[in-house]
C-alpha cells in the first residue's frame, strides 16, 4: 500500500470565470483540477484529499482566498511538520502610476479594480501568517492571449485598462513574500513574458512541465520524494524548451530558492522510481499527464477524476451542509456514469 504525505497542505486557485467576463481565464481551472488529481492520487504524491482546498470559479473570490489561507494557517499552527504548498493561476497586473502589484480574483470590479482586487501586499501578509517551515508558492500570473480568446481580445483587454501592465511577479514582491523560514516562490515566468498554453492538453505549458516533475521527470532512480529543487531543474529546462517549439517565444520561470531543501510530496507513491531507465518512466509519466489532462470534470465543488477504465475517484471540498446533501448530488451525478469493474465512492468534509 502506499505511503501518505500526511503532513503535506495545498490550496490551489484557479480563477476561471471572472465576473467580468472578458478576464475569464478558463484553462487555469483545468490546471488546478490536474494537479488535485496528481496531489491526491495514492499512486503518485499521496496527499490525503481533506489536506487540499480547490478554490475555482466563483469561490475563488477575495474573501475566498483570504479564508483559504486562514485555513492554511491554522492547519500549520496545529502540524509543526506541515508541508503547505499554494498555487494561484489568474490575471496579475501592476497598477501603472503606483508600481502596486494586484490579482483579479473572481469577484474584482472592472470600473473599481484597485479596490476591489486582491492587492500584493494583502497575499503577501497573509501568507507570511503561515508558520510552516515549508512553504512552496507558485503564482503563475501573466497569461498569454490564447488563454482567453485571441491575441486581438487579450490587446482589446490591456487598452481597455490601460492604466495597468500584464507582469509577472516582481523580483521585490517576492522577496517580500518569502520572508521567513524555509519559503520557496516559483514563478511561471519573468517580466513581461507570457504564460503560454498547451492547446493539446488545454493546460498551460508550466502546469503541463510541472505535472510531470509532480511524478518524477526530475528526479533520479531510487529517488522517493518530489522535492523543490526536482521541480525547479525540471521546470527550468523543458518550459523554456516547449514554449520556443511551439511559439517560438521566451517563457523563463524565476524561482527564489536560497532555503534548505524540502520535499513537497510523495514520489510514484513513496515507491520511488524503478530502475526501467529514465527515459521510459517520462514516457509513461506524459501519457499519465494526458490521461489527467482528458479525465477531470468538475461540477460545482465536485472534482471527479476517471483515471482508470475500471475506476472511479470523486473528490469534494466542500464547506458547509450536511453529508447527505452532499451524497445525493454525487449519486445524481453517477448515475449515468458507466465503469468496468467495482470502485467506491468516499466523501469527507473539508477542514473537520
Amino acid at each position: 500500500m502506499s505511503a501518505l504525505f500526511s503532513h503535506g497542505y495545498a490550496l490551489l486557485i484557479g480563477v476561471g470565470d471572472s465576473q467580468y467576463p472578458k478576464l475569464s481565464l478558463p484553462v487555469t481551472v483545468k490546471d488546478t483540477q490536474a494537479i488535485y488529481a496528481a496531489l491526491t492520487d495514492r499512486n503518485l504524491c499521496a496527499y490525503p484529499q481533506e489536506n487540499i482546498r480547490v478554490l475555482n470559479n466563483a469561490e475563488a473570490s477575495r474573501d475566498g482566498i483570504l479564508q483559504g489561507l486562514r485555513w492554511l494557517r491554522e492547519k500549520a499552527d496545529n502540524d509543526r511538520e506541515a508541508t503547505v504548498f499554494v498555487y494561484y493561476s489568474g490575471h496579475g497586473w501592476v497598477d501603472k502610476t503606483d508600481g502596486r502589484y494586484y490579482l483579479l480574483q473572481h469577484d474584482v470590479k472592472a470600473a473599481k479594480l484597485a479596490a476591489s482586487a486582491l492587492s500584493a501586499e494583502v497575499f503577501t501578509e497573509a501568507l507570511r501568517e503561515i508558520r510552516a517551515e515549508r512553504l512552496l508558492v507558485v503564482i503563475d500570473s501573466c497569461h498569454a492571449a490564447g488563454m482567453a480568446t485571441s491575441k486581438d481580445a487579450d490587446d482589446e483587454l490591456m487598452d481597455e485598462f490601460d492604466g495597468f501592465d500584464s507582469v509577472a511577479f516582481s523580483k521585490g514582491l517576492i522577496e517580500s513574500l518569502k520572508q521567513g523560514k524555509g519559503r520557496v516562490v516559483f514563478t511561471s515566468s519573468e517580466g513581461h513574458q507570457k504564460s503560454w498554453i498547451d492547446q493539446e492538453r488545454s493546460l498551460s505549458v508550466y502546469t503541463l512541465h510541472f505535472l510531470e516533475a509532480l511524478q518524477g521527470a526530475g528526479n533520479q532512480v531510487g529517488d522517493k520524494e518530489v522535492r523543490v529543487s526536482n521541480l525547479m531543474n525540471y521546470l527550468a529546462k523543458a518550459v523554456p524548451e516547449m514554449v520556443r517549439k511551439i511559439y517560438n517565444m521566451e517563457q523563463t520561470p524565476h524561482f527564489d530558492f536560497d532555503t534548505g531543501d524540502f520535499a513537497i510530496a510523495m514520489l510514484c507513491g513513496g515507491k520511488g522510481l524503478s530502475d526501467k531507465g529514465l527515459d521510459r518512466v517520462r514516457s509513461e509519466t506524459s501519457q499519465k499527464v494526458n490521461k489527467i489532462a482528458d479525465k477531470i470534470e468538475q461540477h460545482g465543488k465536485f472534482i471527479t477524476n476517471i483515471n482508470e477504465a475500471n475506476g472511479l475517484h470523486i473528490g469534494d471540498n466542500f464547506y458547509s451542509g450536511d453529508r447527505t446533501s452532499h451524497k445525493s448530488v454525487v449519486q445524481k451525478g453517477l448515475e449515468n456514469v458507466q465503469v468496468g469493474g467495482d470502485f467506491t465512492v468516499n466523501i469527507t468534509q473539508n477542514g473537520t
